[in-house]
């Protein structure tokens, strides 16, 4: 087994980007130790406040189904987009 350099020290994301882009990880670490498909139980997904407009009658009937799943209506807007979204994308990787 080869011996591995030290990682070094970052000032800030942007020099450990540049220093990845330009070092071969595998001299760094052992890949063959790695953990497949690791589970992280605490992360917490980035979100990205958007606005969009939609008629007040999908507005209405948004909230009254959000309301019969006792849910706030934006959640179930999350749920809905997200719902469709794995729809449209699953049969491209078929």
């Amino acid at each position: 087994m080869k011996k591995l350099k030290p990682i070094p020290v970052f000032k800030n994301e942007d020099e450990e980007a540049e220093f990845w882009a330009t070092h071969d990880s595998t001299e760094y670490i052992d890949w063959s130790k790695a953990i497949k498909n690791p589970v992280f139980p605490n992360l917490k997904l980035s979100t990205k406040t958007i606005t969009i407009r939609v008629t007040e009658t999908l507005l209405s009937d948004l909230k009254m189904i959000a309301n019969k799943k006792d849910v706030p209506y934006q959640s179930l807007v999350k749920i809905f987009l997200d719902e469709k979204v794995k729809e449209e994308i699953a049969p491209k990787f078929k």
